[in-house]
Protein backbone atom coordinates (compact mmCIF):
# COMPACT_ATOMS: atom_id res chain seq x y z
CA UNK A 1 0.00 0.00 0.00
CA UNK A 2 2.84 2.37 0.88
CA UNK A 3 4.49 1.62 -2.49
CA UNK A 4 1.30 2.55 -4.35
CA UNK A 5 1.02 5.73 -2.32
CA UNK A 6 4.63 6.64 -3.08
CA UNK A 7 4.09 5.86 -6.78
CA UNK A 8 0.99 8.09 -6.84
CA UNK A 9 2.76 10.92 -5.04
CA UNK A 10 5.60 10.83 -7.59
CA UNK A 11 3.27 11.03 -10.59
CA UNK A 12 3.01 14.21 -12.60
CA UNK A 13 0.06 16.44 -11.73
CA UNK A 14 -1.86 15.73 -14.93
CA UNK A 15 -1.39 12.00 -14.43
CA UNK A 16 -2.65 12.36 -10.85
CA UNK A 17 -5.77 14.15 -12.11
CA UNK A 18 -6.25 11.48 -14.76
CA UNK A 19 -5.96 8.70 -12.13
CA UNK A 20 -8.27 10.55 -9.72
CA UNK A 21 -11.00 11.08 -12.32
CA UNK A 22 -10.64 7.48 -13.51
CA UNK A 23 -11.03 6.17 -9.95
CA UNK A 24 -14.11 8.35 -9.41
CA UNK A 25 -15.65 7.11 -12.65
CA UNK A 26 -14.88 3.49 -11.77
CA UNK A 27 -16.45 3.92 -8.32
CA UNK A 28 -19.56 5.41 -9.93
CA UNK A 29 -19.59 2.53 -12.43
CA UNK A 30 -19.32 -0.09 -9.67
CA UNK A 31 -22.11 1.59 -7.68
CA UNK A 32 -24.22 1.74 -10.84
CA UNK A 33 -23.63 -1.95 -11.53
CA UNK A 34 -24.54 -2.84 -7.94
CA UNK A 35 -27.74 -0.75 -8.08
CA UNK A 36 -28.55 -2.17 -11.51
CA UNK A 37 -27.97 -5.70 -10.24
CA UNK A 38 -30.21 -5.05 -7.26
CA UNK A 39 -32.91 -3.61 -9.53
CA UNK A 40 -32.81 -6.59 -11.90
CA UNK A 41 -32.90 -9.03 -8.97
CA UNK A 42 -35.92 -7.18 -7.62
CA UNK A 43 -37.47 -7.30 -11.09
CA UNK A 44 -36.83 -11.06 -11.25
CA UNK A 45 -38.51 -11.49 -7.88
CA UNK A 46 -41.54 -9.50 -9.02
CA UNK A 47 -41.84 -11.56 -12.20
CA UNK A 48 -41.51 -14.72 -10.17
CA UNK A 49 -44.21 -13.58 -7.72
CA UNK A 50 -46.64 -12.80 -10.51
CA UNK A 51 -45.79 -15.95 -12.42
CA UNK A 52 -46.06 -18.02 -9.24
CA UNK A 53 -49.48 -16.62 -8.44
CA UNK A 54 -50.76 -17.40 -11.92
CA UNK A 55 -49.19 -20.88 -11.82
CA UNK A 56 -50.66 -21.61 -8.37
CA UNK A 57 -54.15 -20.54 -9.48
CA UNK A 58 -53.95 -22.56 -12.69
CA UNK A 59 -52.62 -25.67 -10.97
CA UNK A 60 -55.35 -25.44 -8.34
CA UNK A 61 -58.05 -25.40 -11.02
CA UNK A 62 -56.37 -28.19 -12.96
CA UNK A 63 -55.97 -30.39 -9.89
CA UNK A 64 -59.59 -29.79 -8.88
CA UNK A 65 -60.70 -30.98 -12.29
CA UNK A 66 -58.32 -33.96 -12.15
CA UNK A 67 -59.71 -34.73 -8.73
CA UNK A 68 -63.16 -34.86 -10.33
CA UNK A 69 -61.74 -37.29 -12.90
CA UNK A 70 -60.33 -39.40 -10.07
CA UNK A 71 -63.75 -39.38 -8.39
CA UNK A 72 -65.41 -40.34 -11.69
CA UNK A 73 -63.10 -43.33 -12.14
CA UNK A 74 -63.86 -44.39 -8.57
CA UNK A 75 -67.64 -44.21 -9.22
CA UNK A 76 -67.29 -46.25 -12.42
CA UNK A 77 -65.01 -48.84 -10.80
CA UNK A 78 -67.27 -49.29 -7.75
CA UNK A 79 -70.66 -49.12 -9.44
CA UNK A 80 -72.64 -52.26 -8.35
CA UNK A 81 -74.07 -52.86 -11.82
CA UNK A 82 -70.68 -52.69 -13.53
CA UNK A 83 -69.18 -54.82 -10.75
CA UNK A 84 -71.93 -57.45 -11.20
CA UNK A 85 -71.49 -57.77 -14.95
CA UNK A 86 -67.70 -57.82 -14.78
CA UNK A 87 -67.87 -60.67 -12.22
CA UNK A 88 -70.33 -62.45 -14.50
CA UNK A 89 -67.97 -62.11 -17.44
CA UNK A 90 -65.16 -63.53 -15.36
CA UNK A 91 -67.41 -66.55 -14.56
CA UNK A 92 -68.10 -67.16 -18.28
CA UNK A 93 -71.17 -66.18 -20.42
CA UNK A 94 -72.71 -67.07 -23.74
CA UNK A 95 -72.38 -64.81 -26.80
CA UNK A 96 -75.86 -63.42 -26.28
CA UNK A 97 -75.17 -62.72 -22.65
CA UNK A 98 -71.97 -61.00 -23.64
CA UNK A 99 -73.89 -58.72 -26.00
CA UNK A 100 -76.41 -57.84 -23.30
CA UNK A 101 -73.61 -57.16 -20.82
CA UNK A 102 -71.79 -54.90 -23.29
CA UNK A 103 -74.89 -52.85 -23.93
CA UNK A 104 -75.83 -52.62 -20.27
CA UNK A 105 -72.31 -51.69 -19.10
CA UNK A 106 -71.96 -48.97 -21.73
CA UNK A 107 -75.35 -47.49 -20.82
CA UNK A 108 -74.42 -47.54 -17.17
CA UNK A 109 -71.09 -45.77 -17.90
CA UNK A 110 -72.97 -43.04 -19.75
CA UNK A 111 -75.48 -42.65 -16.94
CA UNK A 112 -72.74 -42.29 -14.29
CA UNK A 113 -71.14 -39.42 -16.25
CA UNK A 114 -68.32 -41.00 -18.15
CA UNK A 115 -68.83 -38.52 -21.00
CA UNK A 116 -67.48 -35.46 -19.20
CA UNK A 117 -66.50 -32.55 -21.47
CA UNK A 118 -62.81 -33.19 -20.78
CA UNK A 119 -63.12 -36.95 -21.33
CA UNK A 120 -62.29 -38.08 -24.84
CA UNK A 121 -63.47 -41.62 -24.08
CA UNK A 122 -64.08 -43.98 -21.16
CA UNK A 123 -62.73 -47.46 -21.86
CA UNK A 124 -63.39 -50.45 -19.62
CA UNK A 125 -61.65 -53.80 -20.10
CA UNK A 126 -62.83 -57.10 -18.57
CA UNK A 127 -60.59 -59.98 -17.60
CA UNK A 128 -60.74 -61.27 -21.16
CA UNK A 129 -59.47 -57.90 -22.49
CA UNK A 130 -62.83 -57.14 -24.10
CA UNK A 131 -63.29 -53.39 -24.47
CA UNK A 132 -66.39 -51.44 -23.39
CA UNK A 133 -65.88 -47.90 -24.70
CA UNK A 134 -68.12 -44.85 -24.72
CA UNK A 135 -67.33 -41.47 -26.28
CA UNK A 136 -67.07 -39.96 -29.72
CA UNK A 137 -63.25 -39.98 -29.66
CA UNK A 138 -62.69 -43.51 -28.46
CA UNK A 139 -59.79 -45.39 -30.03
CA UNK A 140 -58.73 -49.01 -30.16
CA UNK A 141 -55.84 -49.46 -27.76
CA UNK A 142 -53.06 -51.80 -28.81
CA UNK A 143 -52.27 -54.83 -26.68
CA UNK A 144 -48.93 -53.27 -25.74
CA UNK A 145 -50.67 -50.15 -24.48
CA UNK A 146 -53.31 -52.21 -22.67
CA UNK A 147 -50.65 -54.29 -20.96
CA UNK A 148 -49.03 -51.02 -19.86
CA UNK A 149 -52.37 -50.00 -18.27
CA UNK A 150 -52.59 -53.31 -16.44
CA UNK A 151 -49.01 -53.26 -15.21
CA UNK A 152 -49.13 -49.69 -13.88
CA UNK A 153 -52.58 -49.99 -12.24
CA UNK A 154 -51.67 -53.28 -10.59
CA UNK A 155 -48.97 -51.51 -8.59
CA UNK A 156 -51.55 -49.25 -6.91
CA UNK A 157 -53.93 -52.16 -6.23
CA UNK A 158 -57.09 -50.39 -7.25
CA UNK A 159 -55.81 -46.90 -6.52
CA UNK A 160 -55.68 -44.03 -8.96
CA UNK A 161 -52.91 -44.16 -11.58
CA UNK A 162 -51.97 -41.37 -13.99
CA UNK A 163 -50.40 -42.55 -17.23
CA UNK A 164 -48.52 -40.20 -19.51
CA UNK A 165 -49.26 -40.00 -23.23
CA UNK A 166 -47.49 -42.57 -25.34
CA UNK A 167 -47.41 -43.94 -28.87
CA UNK A 168 -50.26 -42.81 -31.08
CA UNK A 169 -52.38 -41.91 -28.07
CA UNK A 170 -51.45 -38.38 -26.99
CA UNK A 171 -54.03 -38.10 -24.23
CA UNK A 172 -53.56 -38.22 -20.48
CA UNK A 173 -54.87 -41.47 -19.01
CA UNK A 174 -56.63 -41.68 -15.64
CA UNK A 175 -56.68 -45.41 -14.94
CA UNK A 176 -57.33 -47.79 -12.08
CA UNK A 177 -57.70 -51.50 -11.56
CA UNK A 178 -61.35 -52.62 -11.05
CA UNK A 179 -61.60 -54.99 -8.08
CA UNK A 180 -64.58 -56.87 -6.79
CA UNK A 181 -65.75 -55.64 -3.41
CA UNK A 182 -68.25 -58.50 -2.98
CA UNK A 183 -67.43 -60.10 0.36
CA UNK A 184 -64.25 -57.99 0.20
CA UNK A 185 -62.48 -60.48 -2.01
CA UNK A 186 -60.91 -57.66 -4.02
CA UNK A 187 -60.41 -59.90 -7.04
CA UNK A 188 -59.26 -58.23 -10.26
CA UNK A 189 -62.27 -58.13 -12.57
CA UNK A 190 -61.17 -55.48 -15.08
CA UNK A 191 -59.30 -52.30 -15.92
CA UNK A 192 -60.72 -48.80 -16.34
CA UNK A 193 -59.06 -46.03 -18.39
CA UNK A 194 -60.33 -42.48 -18.97
CA UNK A 195 -58.68 -40.65 -21.84
CA UNK A 196 -58.53 -36.95 -20.90
CA UNK A 197 -58.34 -34.12 -23.44
CA UNK A 198 -55.30 -32.32 -22.05
CA UNK A 199 -55.31 -29.51 -24.61
CA UNK A 200 -58.85 -28.53 -23.76
CA UNK A 201 -58.33 -28.99 -20.02
CA UNK A 202 -55.16 -26.90 -19.87
CA UNK A 203 -56.46 -24.24 -22.27
CA UNK A 204 -59.53 -23.75 -20.05
CA UNK A 205 -57.77 -23.69 -16.69
CA UNK A 206 -54.39 -22.23 -17.65
CA UNK A 207 -55.61 -19.17 -19.50
CA UNK A 208 -52.86 -16.57 -19.72
CA UNK A 209 -50.17 -19.21 -19.22
CA UNK A 210 -49.64 -19.59 -22.94
CA UNK A 211 -49.47 -15.86 -23.63
CA UNK A 212 -46.16 -14.21 -24.58
CA UNK A 213 -44.94 -17.59 -25.88
CA UNK A 214 -45.17 -19.04 -22.36
CA UNK A 215 -45.38 -22.83 -22.00
CA UNK A 216 -46.94 -25.02 -19.36
CA UNK A 217 -45.15 -28.32 -18.75
CA UNK A 218 -46.14 -31.04 -16.29
CA UNK A 219 -43.53 -33.57 -15.19
CA UNK A 220 -43.74 -36.78 -13.21
CA UNK A 221 -40.72 -38.97 -12.41
CA UNK A 222 -38.60 -37.05 -14.96
CA UNK A 223 -41.18 -37.74 -17.70
CA UNK A 224 -43.50 -35.29 -19.39
CA UNK A 225 -47.20 -35.64 -18.61
CA UNK A 226 -48.14 -32.77 -20.83
CA UNK A 227 -47.22 -33.70 -24.43
CA UNK A 228 -46.22 -30.24 -25.54
CA UNK A 229 -43.22 -30.57 -23.26
CA UNK A 230 -41.55 -32.62 -25.97
CA UNK A 231 -40.69 -29.34 -27.75
CA UNK A 232 -38.36 -28.39 -24.90
CA UNK A 233 -35.31 -30.42 -23.75
CA UNK A 234 -36.85 -32.20 -20.75
CA UNK A 235 -33.44 -33.14 -19.35
CA UNK A 236 -32.80 -29.46 -18.53
CA UNK A 237 -35.90 -29.42 -16.32
CA UNK A 238 -34.73 -32.57 -14.55
CA UNK A 239 -31.70 -30.61 -13.32
CA UNK A 240 -33.93 -28.35 -11.24
CA UNK A 241 -34.26 -29.34 -7.58
CA UNK A 242 -36.69 -28.12 -4.94
CA UNK A 243 -40.44 -27.94 -4.68
CA UNK A 244 -40.96 -24.30 -5.61
CA UNK A 245 -38.95 -21.42 -7.05
CA UNK A 246 -37.56 -20.00 -10.30
CA UNK A 247 -34.44 -20.29 -12.43
CA UNK A 248 -33.05 -18.97 -15.71
CA UNK A 249 -32.17 -21.82 -18.10
CA UNK A 250 -30.22 -21.56 -21.34
CA UNK A 251 -30.73 -24.06 -24.16
CA UNK A 252 -30.06 -23.92 -27.90
CA UNK A 253 -28.79 -20.36 -27.54
CA UNK A 254 -32.02 -19.17 -25.90
CA UNK A 255 -32.82 -18.26 -22.30
CA UNK A 256 -36.01 -19.15 -20.46
CA UNK A 257 -37.44 -17.83 -17.21
CA UNK A 258 -38.73 -21.00 -15.50
CA UNK A 259 -41.17 -20.97 -12.58
CA UNK A 260 -41.87 -24.36 -10.99
CA UNK A 261 -44.20 -25.70 -8.31
CA UNK A 262 -44.76 -29.23 -6.99
CA UNK A 263 -48.31 -30.58 -6.75
CA UNK A 264 -49.71 -31.19 -3.26
CA UNK A 265 -52.02 -34.00 -4.41
CA UNK A 266 -50.02 -35.83 -7.05
CA UNK A 267 -46.39 -36.55 -7.88
CA UNK A 268 -46.48 -33.92 -10.58
CA UNK A 269 -44.39 -30.79 -10.91
CA UNK A 270 -45.75 -27.83 -12.88
CA UNK A 271 -43.36 -25.69 -14.92
CA UNK A 272 -44.01 -22.37 -16.61
CA UNK A 273 -41.47 -21.48 -19.31
CA UNK A 274 -41.34 -17.89 -20.52
CA UNK A 275 -38.75 -16.92 -23.16
CA UNK A 276 -36.25 -14.66 -21.45
CA UNK A 277 -36.03 -12.30 -24.41
CA UNK A 278 -39.78 -11.65 -24.44
CA UNK A 279 -39.78 -10.27 -20.89
CA UNK A 280 -36.23 -8.97 -20.58
CA UNK A 281 -35.63 -7.71 -24.11
CA UNK A 282 -36.50 -4.15 -23.20
CA UNK A 283 -34.57 -4.39 -19.94
CA UNK A 284 -31.50 -5.72 -21.74
CA UNK A 285 -31.76 -2.91 -24.29
CA UNK A 286 -31.95 -0.35 -21.49
CA UNK A 287 -28.96 -1.99 -19.77
CA UNK A 288 -26.89 -1.97 -22.97
CA UNK A 289 -27.89 1.63 -23.66
CA UNK A 290 -26.80 2.64 -20.16
CA UNK A 291 -23.46 0.85 -20.60
CA UNK A 292 -22.86 2.52 -23.99
CA UNK A 293 -23.79 5.93 -22.59
CA UNK A 294 -21.49 5.39 -19.63
CA UNK A 295 -18.57 4.37 -21.87
CA UNK A 296 -19.11 7.41 -24.09
CA UNK A 297 -19.33 9.67 -21.04
CA UNK A 298 -16.25 8.01 -19.54
CA UNK A 299 -14.19 8.63 -22.70
CA UNK A 300 -15.56 12.17 -23.08
CA UNK A 301 -14.84 13.03 -19.43
CA UNK A 302 -11.34 11.58 -19.70
CA UNK A 303 -10.65 13.67 -22.80
CA UNK A 304 -11.98 16.77 -21.07
CA UNK A 305 -9.96 15.88 -17.97
CA UNK A 306 -6.77 15.44 -20.03
CA UNK A 307 -7.32 18.81 -21.70
CA UNK A 308 -8.14 20.41 -18.36
CA UNK A 309 -5.06 18.87 -16.72
CA UNK A 310 -2.83 19.95 -19.61
CA UNK A 311 -4.20 23.47 -19.30
CA UNK A 312 -3.07 23.51 -15.66
CA UNK A 313 0.20 21.58 -15.91
CA UNK A 314 1.52 22.91 -19.23
CA UNK A 315 2.51 26.32 -17.75
CA UNK A 316 4.03 24.51 -14.75
CA UNK A 317 6.03 22.22 -17.07
CA UNK A 318 7.28 25.24 -19.00
CA UNK A 319 8.32 26.87 -15.73
CA UNK A 320 10.04 23.63 -14.67
CA UNK A 321 12.03 23.58 -17.95
CA UNK A 322 13.16 27.16 -17.36
CA UNK A 323 14.19 26.27 -13.80
CA UNK A 324 16.34 23.43 -15.16
CA UNK A 325 18.14 25.90 -17.44
CA UNK A 326 18.82 28.16 -14.46
CA UNK A 327 20.01 25.12 -12.52
CA UNK A 328 22.61 24.50 -15.24
CA UNK A 329 23.87 28.07 -14.84
CA UNK A 330 21.90 29.79 -17.61
CA UNK A 331 20.49 32.92 -15.93
CA UNK A 332 19.38 34.58 -19.16
CA UNK A 333 15.58 34.33 -18.91
CA UNK A 334 13.83 34.15 -22.29
CA UNK A 335 10.47 32.82 -23.49
CA UNK A 336 10.65 29.92 -25.92
CA UNK A 337 9.43 30.64 -29.48
CA UNK A 338 5.86 29.51 -29.92
CA UNK A 339 4.96 29.82 -26.23
CA UNK A 340 1.38 30.95 -25.85
CA UNK A 341 0.55 33.90 -23.67
CA UNK A 342 -0.08 32.96 -20.06
CA UNK A 343 -3.17 33.95 -18.14
CA UNK A 344 -2.56 35.81 -14.90
CA UNK A 345 -3.72 32.94 -12.72
CA UNK A 346 -1.49 31.23 -10.16
CA UNK A 347 0.65 29.61 -12.89
CA UNK A 348 1.04 32.89 -14.75
CA UNK A 349 2.00 34.69 -11.53
CA UNK A 350 4.60 31.96 -10.83
CA UNK A 351 6.14 32.59 -14.28
CA UNK A 352 6.19 36.34 -13.66
CA UNK A 353 7.71 36.02 -10.18
CA UNK A 354 10.30 33.52 -11.42
CA UNK A 355 11.29 35.83 -14.28
CA UNK A 356 11.71 38.74 -11.85
CA UNK A 357 13.70 36.54 -9.49
CA UNK A 358 16.05 35.27 -12.22
CA UNK A 359 16.61 38.78 -13.54
CA UNK A 360 17.40 39.98 -10.03
CA UNK A 361 19.78 37.06 -9.42
CA UNK A 362 21.48 37.78 -12.72
CA UNK A 363 21.96 41.39 -11.67
CA UNK A 364 23.38 40.34 -8.33
CA UNK A 365 25.77 37.92 -10.03
CA UNK A 366 27.11 40.61 -12.28
CA UNK A 367 27.24 43.25 -9.57
CA UNK A 368 28.49 41.22 -6.61
CA UNK A 369 29.79 37.83 -7.66
CA UNK A 370 31.88 39.19 -10.49
CA UNK A 371 33.30 41.81 -8.15
CA UNK A 372 34.17 39.16 -5.59
CA UNK A 373 35.85 37.03 -8.25
CA UNK A 374 37.88 40.05 -9.29
CA UNK A 375 38.96 40.66 -5.71
CA UNK A 376 39.82 37.00 -5.18
CA UNK A 377 41.72 36.85 -8.44
CA UNK A 378 43.65 39.96 -7.45
CA UNK A 379 44.50 38.52 -4.06
CA UNK A 380 45.57 35.20 -5.61
CA UNK A 381 47.77 36.92 -8.12
CA UNK A 382 49.28 38.98 -5.36
CA UNK A 383 50.02 35.80 -3.45
CA UNK A 384 51.53 34.24 -6.53
CA UNK A 385 53.63 37.31 -6.97
CA UNK A 386 54.90 36.98 -3.42
CA UNK A 387 55.63 33.28 -3.74
CA UNK A 388 56.85 32.59 -7.24
CA UNK A 389 56.21 28.91 -8.05
CA UNK A 390 59.17 28.82 -10.40
CA UNK A 391 61.42 30.10 -7.62
CA UNK A 392 60.15 27.25 -5.35
CA UNK A 393 60.60 24.60 -8.09
CA UNK A 394 64.13 25.82 -8.89
CA UNK A 395 65.05 25.91 -5.21
CA UNK A 396 63.72 22.36 -4.59
CA UNK A 397 65.52 21.15 -7.73
CA UNK A 398 68.80 22.60 -6.42
CA UNK A 399 68.29 20.84 -3.07
CA UNK A 400 67.51 17.62 -4.96
CA UNK A 401 70.80 17.72 -6.93
CA UNK A 402 72.76 18.57 -3.81
CA UNK A 403 71.25 15.54 -2.05
CA UNK A 404 72.08 13.30 -5.02
CA UNK A 405 75.68 14.55 -5.11
CA UNK A 406 75.92 13.80 -1.40
CA UNK A 407 74.37 10.32 -1.95
CA UNK A 408 71.41 11.26 0.27
CA UNK A 409 68.83 9.21 -1.66
CA UNK A 410 65.95 9.53 0.79
CA UNK A 411 66.36 13.32 0.92
CA UNK A 412 66.34 13.44 -2.87
CA UNK A 413 63.17 11.34 -3.10
CA UNK A 414 61.41 13.43 -0.44
CA UNK A 415 62.30 16.65 -2.26
CA UNK A 416 61.06 15.22 -5.58
CA UNK A 417 57.77 14.15 -3.97
CA UNK A 418 57.35 17.57 -2.37
CA UNK A 419 58.01 19.29 -5.69
CA UNK A 420 55.52 17.09 -7.51
CA UNK A 421 52.96 17.68 -4.74
CA UNK A 422 53.34 21.46 -4.98
CA UNK A 423 53.31 21.43 -8.77
CA UNK A 424 50.13 19.31 -8.92
CA UNK A 425 48.34 21.33 -6.24
CA UNK A 426 49.16 24.74 -7.70
CA UNK A 427 48.79 23.98 -11.40
CA UNK A 428 45.39 22.30 -11.11
CA UNK A 429 42.84 25.09 -11.59
CA UNK A 430 39.71 22.96 -12.08
CA UNK A 431 37.47 22.31 -9.02
CA UNK A 432 36.79 18.74 -10.25
CA UNK A 433 39.61 16.39 -11.20
CA UNK A 434 39.74 12.65 -12.10
CA UNK A 435 40.26 10.21 -9.26
CA UNK A 436 43.57 9.22 -10.88
CA UNK A 437 44.97 12.76 -10.37
CA UNK A 438 43.72 12.90 -6.78
CA UNK A 439 45.46 9.57 -6.14
CA UNK A 440 48.64 10.99 -7.70
CA UNK A 441 48.58 13.87 -5.19
CA UNK A 442 48.01 11.37 -2.38
CA UNK A 443 50.89 9.24 -3.69
CA UNK A 444 53.35 12.16 -3.41
CA UNK A 445 52.06 12.96 0.07
CA UNK A 446 52.33 9.34 1.26
CA UNK A 447 55.87 9.07 -0.17
CA UNK A 448 56.98 11.91 2.12
CA UNK A 449 55.16 10.42 5.12
CA UNK A 450 56.69 6.97 4.58
CA UNK A 451 60.16 8.42 5.13
CA UNK A 452 58.87 9.79 8.41
CA UNK A 453 57.02 6.77 9.75
CA UNK A 454 58.77 4.03 7.73
CA UNK A 455 57.24 0.57 8.31
CA UNK A 456 54.55 1.92 10.69
CA UNK A 457 52.59 3.26 7.70
CA UNK A 458 50.84 0.58 5.62
CA UNK A 459 49.01 2.29 2.72
CA UNK A 460 46.77 0.54 0.09
CA UNK A 461 44.64 1.72 -2.84
CA UNK A 462 41.69 -0.38 -4.12
CA UNK A 463 40.09 1.60 -6.97
CA UNK A 464 38.85 -0.18 -10.15
CA UNK A 465 40.33 1.12 -13.40
CA UNK A 466 36.86 1.97 -14.71
CA UNK A 467 36.43 4.52 -11.91
CA UNK A 468 39.78 6.30 -12.33
CA UNK A 469 38.24 8.71 -14.87
CA UNK A 470 35.35 9.70 -12.59
CA UNK A 471 35.68 13.32 -11.48
CA UNK A 472 35.63 14.29 -7.80
CA UNK A 473 36.24 17.57 -5.94
CA UNK A 474 39.92 18.50 -5.85
CA UNK A 475 41.70 17.72 -2.56
CA UNK A 476 38.73 15.78 -1.16
CA UNK A 477 40.70 12.58 -0.40
CA UNK A 478 44.18 13.89 0.51
CA UNK A 479 42.93 15.68 3.69
CA UNK A 480 41.20 12.45 4.74
CA UNK A 481 44.48 10.50 4.40
CA UNK A 482 46.26 13.29 6.26
CA UNK A 483 43.63 13.11 9.07
CA UNK A 484 44.03 9.32 9.23
CA UNK A 485 47.81 9.81 9.80
CA UNK A 486 47.35 12.64 12.30
CA UNK A 487 44.55 11.04 14.37
CA UNK A 488 45.40 7.40 13.78
CA UNK A 489 49.04 6.71 13.04
CA UNK A 490 50.49 9.32 15.42
CA UNK A 491 48.41 7.89 18.28
CA UNK A 492 49.62 4.32 17.70
CA UNK A 493 52.77 2.35 18.37
CA UNK A 494 51.90 -0.51 16.02
CA UNK A 495 51.57 -0.36 12.26
CA UNK A 496 48.65 1.74 10.99
CA UNK A 497 46.89 0.43 7.89
CA UNK A 498 45.20 3.06 5.70
CA UNK A 499 43.12 1.96 2.71
CA UNK A 500 41.33 3.86 -0.05
CA UNK A 501 38.45 1.91 -1.67
CA UNK A 502 35.99 2.99 -4.40
CA UNK A 503 32.84 1.27 -5.66
CA UNK A 504 29.48 2.07 -7.24
CA UNK A 505 25.92 1.28 -6.22
CA UNK A 506 23.25 2.06 -8.83
CA UNK A 507 23.79 5.75 -9.71
CA UNK A 508 26.06 6.53 -6.73
CA UNK A 509 29.85 6.56 -6.34
CA UNK A 510 31.23 5.68 -2.90
CA UNK A 511 34.87 6.34 -1.86
CA UNK A 512 36.04 5.24 1.59
CA UNK A 513 39.20 6.10 3.53
CA UNK A 514 39.60 3.60 6.36
CA UNK A 515 42.24 3.13 9.06
CA UNK A 516 42.69 0.74 11.97
CA UNK A 517 43.63 3.50 14.41
CA UNK A 518 42.30 4.09 17.94
CA UNK A 519 38.97 5.37 16.64
CA UNK A 520 36.89 8.22 18.09
CA UNK A 521 33.94 8.79 20.36
CA UNK A 522 30.62 9.52 18.70
CA UNK A 523 30.53 12.96 20.33
CA UNK A 524 33.96 13.82 18.88
CA UNK A 525 32.84 12.64 15.42
CA UNK A 526 29.83 14.98 15.64
CA UNK A 527 32.12 17.86 16.58
CA UNK A 528 34.33 17.11 13.57
CA UNK A 529 31.35 17.05 11.21
CA UNK A 530 30.06 20.27 12.75
CA UNK A 531 33.37 22.06 12.23
CA UNK A 532 33.81 22.65 15.98
CA UNK A 533 37.28 21.03 16.11
CA UNK A 534 40.33 22.68 14.54
CA UNK A 535 41.98 20.05 12.35
CA UNK A 536 45.65 19.34 12.18
CA UNK A 537 47.68 19.59 9.03
CA UNK A 538 46.25 21.26 5.91
CA UNK A 539 43.27 22.72 7.72
CA UNK A 540 40.72 21.21 5.30
CA UNK A 541 38.37 19.62 7.84
CA UNK A 542 35.48 17.21 7.30
CA UNK A 543 32.95 20.04 7.47
CA UNK A 544 34.78 21.89 4.72
CA UNK A 545 34.85 18.82 2.46
CA UNK A 546 31.16 18.06 3.03
CA UNK A 547 30.17 21.67 2.29
CA UNK A 548 32.08 21.56 -1.00
CA UNK A 549 30.34 18.29 -2.00
CA UNK A 550 26.89 19.66 -1.22
CA UNK A 551 27.68 22.89 -3.06
CA UNK A 552 28.77 20.96 -6.15
CA UNK A 553 26.18 18.18 -6.25
CA UNK A 554 23.32 19.03 -3.90
CA UNK A 555 22.05 18.18 -0.44
CA UNK A 556 21.50 14.50 -1.31
CA UNK A 557 25.26 13.89 -1.33
CA UNK A 558 27.93 14.37 1.31
CA UNK A 559 30.20 12.71 3.83
CA UNK A 560 29.66 10.30 6.71
CA UNK A 561 31.92 8.85 9.42
CA UNK A 562 31.84 5.42 11.04
CA UNK A 563 34.06 5.17 14.13
CA UNK A 564 34.22 3.76 17.63
CA UNK A 565 36.94 3.59 20.30
CA UNK A 566 39.58 0.92 19.48
CA UNK A 567 37.74 -0.04 16.25
CA UNK A 568 39.30 2.34 13.74
CA UNK A 569 37.67 4.99 11.58
CA UNK A 570 35.98 4.91 8.15
CA UNK A 571 35.13 8.10 6.26
CA UNK A 572 32.67 7.60 3.36
CA UNK A 573 32.17 10.04 0.48
CA UNK A 574 28.86 9.66 -1.42
CA UNK A 575 28.97 11.29 -4.87
CA UNK A 576 26.99 10.98 -8.10
CA UNK A 577 28.40 8.41 -10.51
CA UNK A 578 29.13 10.56 -13.53
CA UNK A 579 31.89 10.72 -16.17
CA UNK A 580 31.37 14.13 -17.69
CA UNK A 581 32.99 17.47 -17.05
CA UNK A 582 31.46 19.87 -14.55
CA UNK A 583 31.75 23.63 -14.48
CA UNK A 584 31.12 25.35 -11.19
Amino acid sequence: MSNLKALYMNLRIKHKMFVLISVIMLVVAVLGIVVQRYTFDFYDQEIYQQSSKALRLSTLNIENELKKMEKLTFMLATDPTIQHYLRSIKSGLSDYDNYVVRTTVQERMVNIGALDKYVLSSQLYDVNDNEYAVGANSITVSMERLNQFKTMTAVNQGGMTWIAPGGKDQSLIAAREVRSFQQLKLDNIGTLALRIDMNKLFSDFAKGMNSNDARLIIMEDKQAIYPEASEFPIERLNEITGREGYEIISTDGKKYFVTYMASTKTEWTYFTLIPFDSIFDRVVKVKNTIIIIFIVLFVAILLVAVGFANGITEPIERLNAKMKKVQLGNFDYADEPGDRALAMDEAGQMHRNFRIMVERINELIHENYVKQLTIRDTEFKALQAQINPHFLYNTLESINWSAKLSNQTHISQMVEALGSLLRTSINQKEPLIPISQELEIIGHYVTIQKYRFEERLDFHIDVPDMLLTCRIPKLSLQPLVENAINYGLEQMIDTCSIKIHAYTDQELLFITVQDNGPGMEISFVEQLLGGQVKTKGSGLGLKNIEDRIKLLYGEAYGLSVESAPNEGTKVILMLPYEKRDFHV
